[in-house]
């Protein structure tokens, strides 16, 4: 492994630090509900300060959600290691299955019954649209071979995005037993008839 890909320790005990916060949210909003947890609560159940809070998180909802800039970074760079000459659907496609994992289905469908019912949730992940969407512009607009700039990769980066929304909805309201990804690839090949 290089040497610049080593985390140092400072970077170690940040990331330490924004797990522990956001494994403390997590639990106070499953059980006691988004509205009803607050600032003071999280940091209290982690030992910190209301303002070292913000050095971590910049919302509460970015402490539920995740860090939406890593986690379009990552999508990123797996649209961005897909095959060059792989369709923009089917790169954009596999690299949105980069993004699963690192939660128990049962965590993932609470996190998801939340945002169905939390409003400041919904704007923000509204939010992480739009920035994704710049975010994967340069690689989208490669493989449809336009300009920069060009809005048809605007509409097809949302369209998948709205694919995988319609998706996990959908594996929400089974409870968890439908097949979220056969759902999205379903949803795609219905746009793309």
């Amino acid at each position: 492994m290089p040497q610049s890909a080593v985390p140092t320790l400072r970077e170690r005990q940040r990331a330490a630090v924004r797990d522990e916060l956001a494994g403390a949210a997590l639990q106070l909003v499953l059980k006691q509900g988004f509205d009803e947890t607050t600032i003071d609560q999280i940091v209290s159940a982690v030992g910190i300060s209301r303002r070292s809070f913000f050095h971590y998180f910049a919302t509460k909802e970015d402490v539920v959600l995740g860090d939406l800039d890593a986690l379009g970074e990552t999508l990123r760079a797996a649209l961005e290691g897909r095959p060059a000459d792989e369709d923009a659907w089917t790169a954009l496609g596999e690299a949105l299955r980069s993004l699963g994992g690192g939660m128990s289905p049962e965590v993932r469908l609470s996190l998801a019954n939340l945002y169905e019912r939390t409003p400041s949730l919904q704007a923000r992940h509204l939010q992480k649209h739009v920035r994704w969407q710049a975010l994967l512009a340069p690689d989208i607009e490669r493989r449809l071979g336009v300009l920069a700039g060009d809005p048809r990769a605007a509409a097809l980066i949302a369209a998948s995005l709205g694919c995988l929304d319609v998706a996990v909805e959908e594996w929400r309201r089974s409870g968890g037993t439908a097949d979220a990804e056969a759902i999205y690839r379903d949803c795609v090949a219905a746009i793309r008839a």
